[in-house]
């Protein structure tokens, strides 16, 4: 009888232990809500008695971003090794998605933003945050993922703190229309490959146009003249959470980039076409109602959750494609 009852409890408290962890990975799924980049810029200088310079809101806009990945509820989960985190993966692309577009940020601000020319000197501060930002999102030891995400973090706030210093003049943020082109140029490039990735959830053939519009292209290997392009049944999902996390982080860089690129966009006249992309984006943050991700056919009975976010985020490239044409023009 004993025996009986202790297997009994036994049974129970382990029930009680899965239903326990299973409510913490429901909790942690939950995505961020968005931010007032403006507002979120000016509480952070008002707490460091610092001045909203020229850049300060982009930068600092990409530093809550990455603040963000690491203290939301739950912390970052990509590379944990325990459970509940170890069996989720939404979250996990939720965060991938999100990371590519700060290291994207982080780049260019090393290489673009931060510098007047191809031969001025590199900020030694972005130096040593981009290259952080880098390291294996599932590395969990000697590094973890989190301990470099933190350096990086430290240093973009040593790079922010010399940009609102006005006795120091080593630190600076140039809003140049050709810089911002060169950035959204590779933002193309991300939202064009999470769009095929999207796409190709119901599976299509594909013409190989690798070498179009140039008749003496030439590649590596041969390749096939079409393809079919399918994503794994298991895939399905961390595309589209990858594509909600990139689109959740690019929203707040492009709304801080409204604020810092102001001039340069009313000089083209490019502030609505800005604001049309970031419309795109934030339907792609529209509640998930259903339990799980649908992957209907085309025009079949079902939803095909891929498609739909596909759809948003095609529409803000082709958007985006025309900005940068527009930055273009003199």
């Amino acid at each position: 009888m004993s025996l009986t009852w202790n297997t009994r409890w036994i049974s129970l408290a382990a029930g009680a232990v899965v239903v326990l962890l299973w409510l913490l990975s429901v909790y942690w799924s939950f995505a961020p809500s968005t931010f007032d980049v403006r507002a979120e810029a000016e509480q952070r200088a008002a707490q460091h008695q610092e001045q909203v310079v020229t850049g300060y809101t982009l930068t600092n806009t990409l530093i809550t971003v990455t603040e963000t990945l690491l203290e939301k509820p739950g912390g970052y989960l990509s590379n944990d090794v325990m459970p509940p985190s170890v069996m989720m993966d939404n979250m996990p692309a939720w965060e991938f998605g999100a990371l590519e577009m700060v290291r994207d940020l982080a780049l260019a601000m090393r290489k673009d933003f931060s510098r007047s020319q191809s031969q001025s000197i590199e900020n030694p501060h972005l130096v040593k945050a981009q290259p952080n930002l880098n390291i294996n999102h599932r590395s969990w030891i000697i590094p973890s993922a989190e301990s470099a995400y933190g350096d990086a973090l430290e240093q973009l706030m040593r790079y922010q703190r010399d940009l609102a210093d006005r006795a120091d003049g080593d630190a600076q943020f140039y809003t140049r229309a050709d810089n911002l082109r060169d950035w959204l140029k590779q933002v193309e490039k991300r939202l064009g490959s999470l769009s095929q990735k999207l796409s190709a959830s119901v599976g299509q053939e594909r013409l190989n146009t690798d070498l179009a519009g140039d008749a003496e292209a030439r590649q590596s290997t041969p390749t096939p003249s079409q393809r079919i392009d399918k994503t794994s049944w298991w895939k399905l999902d961390d595309n589209f959470y990858e594509a909600k996390g990139a689109s959740w982080a690019l929203i707040h860089f492009l709304k801080a980039v409204e604020v810092d690129f102001a001039q340069v966009l009313e000089k083209k006249n490019a502030r609505v076409s800005l604001q049309q992309i970031i419309r795109e984006l934030e339907a792609t943050q529209q509640t998930v109602w259903s339990p799980m991700i649908l992957n209907g056919s085309g025009f079949g009975m079902l939803a095909n959750h891929s498609l739909v976010m596909a759809n948003y985020i095609s529409r803000a490239n082709a958007a985006l494609i025309e900005l940068t044409e527009l930055l273009n023009q003199g």
